[in-house]
């Protein structure tokens, strides 16, 4: 479904560029940002995991392809000559009358037609190898889903940064709409004779700032749109119409060892750095076991002649035993290495763990102080909203001065502003916590 929907998209936005269609922009919703985000096309960083998979799975087949029969099937016709003094012959001597031995035999053919096989019966060490291979692809699958969960987080993070974007050009707007009417407001008073000049100079002042904050916001939000296009690997001239809104969504209440045991659980990289640990181990093991004795099987049939037409039929078999003695220190230093890898191995998972808690501690303690400051900009905004409304009610009134409206009004677009703060840094900190959580792609679900 998803790589069908992304295909009709590419092939919707193709035929309208051909018509000479004009496009509107393309409704996209957080879901469907982290959807195209974590397809087989998305993210550069998901195709490089899935390449990285794909090369274990190789290794893999190799070092099972060591347990399997290695069988070879070969042909040789060759025509050769031997000078038999180089091999000593010169000084035979045979006690027939007339005859002397040759020191140059040949030409003389030879044709060999023949099936080898070897078959490893007993060797430690290539199990070992094969078990950690085995260890190795399951560490690539987790590091999939890790890269997925990593990209997911990634993807939300522009997303919100874009929605926060658009808010602020919303805000903004709604500034500028305000100092348009205050200003209206204080030239009618003047009109009336119950204002002043001067009170329309610093209505003017204040619509020129909220135009040169209306600006800057909608450059922000154009370059947060690119910036959340990159993160999907969409064309960068896609124009987007955010769907979804920032607003405050309760978190279900989760205690820090439960969050800590679930994450420890289910972040995949932690199950790829224990399967990294593993295969570590493995490799260890099998180096160790170089020291044992081996067991293969071997043989060959086929037949061998002078020619096609006097090929005899010729075999060989056996078993075959090889017993490690010396090798000048190489083995022993494979052995060194391979557990000085391991001991690393191990220092990471440790680390790892600790980095868990310490994220989860951080996301938890962040939720916590981001949903506190929601509340708090909420009663800052309805505050601002009704001094502003009394502030006009007395400028009306004549009871006071245009000052105060505008110190009203920058009260209010400060609260408007910390409210979009507060509502963008409670939802991080949700993803915070869902991606130490290991959970980031169920939470956007």
């Amino acid at each position: 479904m998803k790589m069908a929907w992304i295909l009709t998209l590419a092939a919707a936005a193709a035929w309208g560029a051909d018509q000479g269609v004009e496009r509107g922009p393309l409704p996209l919703s957080l879901k469907r940002a982290v959807e195209i985000a974590t397809s087989h096309e998305g993210n550069t960083s998901l195709q490089l995991a899935g390449e990285a998979l794909k090369q274990a799975q190789a290794r893999s087949s190799e070092a099972r392809g060591a347990l399997l029969p290695d069988v070879e099937a070969g042909f040789t016709d060759r025509s050769e000559t031997e000078n038999l003094a180089a091999l000593g012959l010169r000084s035979i001597t045979i006690p027939i009358p007339g005859f002397q031995f040759p020191t140059f035999v040949g030409p003389f053919t030879t044709a060999d037609l023949r099936v080898t096989g070897q078959q490893s019966i007993f060797d430690f060490s290539t199990i070992r190898r094969f078990q950690a291979s085995k260890a190795g692809v399951s560490a690539a699958k987790s590091d999939v889903d890790g890269t997925a969960e990593q990209v997911a987080a990634q993807v939300v993070r522009a997303y919100l940064a874009a929605v926060k974007a658009d808010a602020d050009v919303e805000t903004a707007q709604a500034n500028v709409d305000l100092s348009q009417a205050l200003l209206k407001q204080s030239e009618n008073e003047k009109a009336a004779g119950t204002g002043t000049g001067i009170e329309v100079t610093r209505a003017r002042v204040q619509l020129a700032n909220d135009r040169q904050h209306l600006l800057e916001a909608q450059t922000a939000g154009r370059a947060a749109h690119l910036r959340l296009l990159r993160a999907m690997n969409m064309r960068l001239d896609t124009e987007l119409e955010l769907t979804d809104k920032l607003r405050y969504e309760p978190v279900d209440v989760v205690t820090l060892e439960q969050a800590r045991k679930q994450a420890l659980g289910t972040r995949p990289d932690y199950r790829a750095q224990q399967e990294r640990e593993r295969t570590a181990q493995l490799s260890a093991s099998a180096t160790k076991m170089e020291r044992l004795p081996s067991v293969a099987a071997f043989g060959d049939y086929g037949t061998i002649g002078t020619g096609v037409d006097s090929l005899l039929p010729t075999r060989t078999y056996g078993i075959a035993v090889k017993v490690p003695l010396f090798d000048g220190g190489r083995r022993d230093a494979r052995r060194a290495e391979s557990a000085s890898q391991y001991r690393a191995e191990k220092s990471r998972t440790s680390d790892l763990k600790e980095q868990i808690e310490l994220d989860v501690r951080l996301a938890l303690d962040s939720l916590s102080s981001a949903g506190e400051e929601v509340q708090v900009a909420k009663e800052g905004l309805d505050l601002a909203e009704n001094e502003l409304a009394q502030a006009r009610r007395r400028y009306d009134a004549g009871v006071a001065t245009g000052v105060e409206v505008t110190d009203a009004q920058t009260r209010l677009e400060r609260a408007r502003d910390n409210q979009t703060a507060a509502l963008y840094s409670y939802n991080v900190a949700r993803i915070d916590l869902a991606q130490a959580m290991g959970r980031v792609r169920s939470t956007v679900q």
